[in-house]
């Protein structure tokens, strides 16, 4: 039996107005999710419980199949494994984002979260440029992909609220500052990267060529190391993880899984999705279990663009789901399940912890009437729901 995630993040979301009163999901063209819906079984799941935080690292590792109440302990230290980063038991990972800030009537606001997708290689420079100004043997930045990227504080202090970015553009941050033990030295680092960044040469260059220039940096999502059972431990199945970003392939880390990193894979909707449908059609030729991320349409969702939140699922649908359902057959048996992590709603611009649509689905030929395709709506109407997400893993090797 092979088994298969495809997790479009963020794909799940609200009815929207200029869609007709639909959501995404129903608005966009989805033949082969469609067709798997009608065939499956289809349903809704909660996979962020009750008092911890929506973020895609309590969601994704629902999906994985572990209780995030029980190994949860931040965002970073997922991130961390996946470059490669050793942390200590006492110390803390922090997400550093490069981002853009605008400064209006004396106050300052978040402009953009991600200072315009700012490329690898002009990320990269601006961490080295950390690194040689405000690394300390307390302090120490390491470069990652994009805007993302990390500081670790060693023996660090973890009483801390720091606000994710993509949470407040466009407003002020002052009250989203980090608070808590050891809030004035993040906010301090905060403020000298802003020096840093505005007398590093890429400023001016991203300026005069039309583009947003990263200002500043923002600390968030901590954590100290967790603690896993490995894939092989908990369902006794061998593995793989597909994903351009690093929180997904930290939590494979974590789980003993292989990673798998595709050329042009890049989390934005211009990314690979034929190469990662390929190559986890590959990998299943060797393992029990992939996990296919795209990140396309979270992202999307976060910068506000309903017209790429709808194309990033259409691509999700013909280039990946498609190719996979068409390939899978070539092992005999096997499980798809096919859902996002969370909502994030185009008009927040956030994840919600509301419930998500799920499918799975085994190459059933009967057609389940009334199913109108793969929705939110029609998921709610089939009355499966899943209080507890990590245990849809169980349900997908029909162990619950």
């Amino acid at each position: 039996m092979k088994y298969i995630v495809l997790l479009g993040d963020g794909m799940s979301d609200e009815k929207v107005g200029e869609l007709g009163g639909k959501t995404p999901l129903q608005a966009a063209k989805t033949p082969n999710m469609d067709f798997m819906a009608k065939r499956g079984r289809l349903g809704l799941a909660r996979t962020v419980p009750d008092g911890l935080p929506p973020g895609s690292d309590v969601a994704n590792l629902s999906v994985f199949g572990y209780d995030p109440a029980s190994c949860y302990t931040g965002r970073s230290p997922l991130e961390a494994a996946s470059m490669g980063v050793e942390l200590g038991k006492d110390d803390v990972a922090f997400r550093v984002n490069l981002i853009n800030l605008q400064p209006h009537a004396g106050k300052l606001y978040m402009r953009d979260y991600s200072a315009g997708h700012i490329s690898t290689d002009d990320g990269r420079e601006l961490i080295a440029a950390l690194q040689e100004n405000l690394d300390s043997d307390e302090f120490q930045f390491y470069p990652g992909v994009g805007y993302r990227h990390l500081m670790v504080w060693r023996k660090g202090k973890d009483k801390i609220s720091a606000t994710p970015p993509h949470d407040i553009t466009g407003k002020e941050i002052l009250e989203f500052l980090p608070h808590g033990e050891g809030a004035e030295q993040l906010i301090n680092l905060m403020n000298s990267s802003q020096l840093v960044f505005f007398n590093h040469p890429q400023y001016k260059r991203r300026l005069e060529k039309g583009e947003m220039p990263a200002n500043s940096i923002w600390l968030w999502g901590h954590g100290k190391s967790p603690k896993m059972a490995t894939f092989a431990d908990k369902f006794g199945l061998s593995g793989a993880v597909i994903s351009a970003v690093d929180l997904i392939k930290g939590i494979g880390v974590y789980a003993g899984l292989d990673i798998i990193n595709v050329p042009g894979a890049t989390g934005y909707i211009d990314t690979n999705y034929k190469g990662k449908a390929d190559a986890a059609l590959q990998a299943l030729q060797e393992h029990d279990y992939v996990y296919l991320h795209v990140e396309a349409p979270d992202e999307a969702s976060h910068s506000g663009n309903l017209q790429d939140k709808v194309k990033a699922i259409e691509q999700f649908d013909s280039l990946v789901v498609g190719p996979v359902m068409e390939g899978i057959h070539q092992f005999g048996q096997y499980r798809i399940l096919c859902a996002p992590d969370h909502p994030t709603p185009v008009s927040l611009m956030t994840h919600t912890s509301d419930p998500v649509p799920f499918i799975l689905y085994g190459g059933e030929k009967k057609v389940n009437d009334g199913v109108a395709g793969y929705d939110e709506e029609s998921a709610a109407a089939t009355g499966l729901f899943v209080e507890e997400g990590f245990r849809l893993m169980n349900m997908m090797m029909a162990k619950a």
